[in-house]
């Protein structure tokens, strides 16, 4: 099922004993567009900390409760490495997460197409060197972009609306009130042609008029497949799930 991201933000966290915090954000891949981290804000149980948690850690959601259990216990959490969510998450903060909790490292292979490569060594050893993560973005940094149509400004981003099941960013939730008042609109990660980070600016290859006439996005409302065909069959743009 396709969720919202601020939707997200209200669930608790749940260790195997006990609470551990609620939804903070989210880091995301800008290569991929998946989801690598949920930042939990531990509140009064850890005060003044956050964490990161693999989606590889979270059980079966618990959605009429807005849980996610997670399969670790508070003093595994309690004891785990130091990461400050407020600065770009470095390199080697997220080796040495994934091997304290035994995570699979998901830099070690590449897309290739529809396939997955497995990277060679030395590129590998490239990945550990670097300083800090270029494609790993918080979704608290990305809302609130601009969005770049082919011949004009259009909004902002809103939100994100995520695949419950793997966990991947299947669209942008842009608003669109700068330019078109009242609506909202979603714009796939396949649509977008370039995001400029120092500019913070979203570009899409749709055109204003385009967008305006798009099938409207109602928040109240979940993202179902009927009208996901819709969207797709309006812009004529190949469907992922086919």
């Amino acid at each position: 099922m396709l969720r919202s991201v601020k939707a997200l933000h209200s669930y608790a966290i749940e260790a195997t004993d006990g609470h551990l915090g609620g939804v903070h954000a989210f880091y995301f891949d800008d290569l991929l567009w998946t989801i690598r981290y949920v930042v939990v804000d531990t509140g009064a149980w850890l005060p003044g900390r956050r964490v990161l948690i693999s989606p590889s850690a979270i059980g079966q959601p618990q959605w009429e409760l807005r849980q996610l259990p997670v399969n670790l216990t508070q003093e595994q959490i309690k004891n785990s490495p130091d990461v400050d969510t407020d600065r770009p998450v470095s390199r080697q903060h997220q080796i040495a997460l994934h091997s304290y909790y035994a995570w699979s490292e998901y830099w070690t292979v590449a897309p290739i197409g529809p396939d997955m490569l497995a990277l060679p060594p030395e590129l590998a050893e490239e990945f550990a060197a670097e300083s800090s993560d270029p494609h790993l973005r918080s979704t608290h940094e990305v809302i609130s972009y601009y969005i770049q149509a082919s011949d004009g400004d259009l909004g902002h981003v809103e939100d994100f609306i995520i695949s419950d099941d793997d966990w991947t960013i299947r669209y942008m939730v842009i608003d669109t009130r700068n330019w078109l008042p009242g609506k909202k609109v979603l714009v796939a990660p396949e649509w977008i042609t370039e995001v400029n980070w120092s500019e913070a600016k979203v570009h899409v290859d749709l055109s204003q008029k385009a967008i305006k006439d798009s099938p409207e996005y109602d928040p109240a409302e979940p993202v179902n497949r009927v009208y996901e065909e819709q969207l797709y069959d309006f812009y004529g743009r190949p469907k992922y799930w086919n």
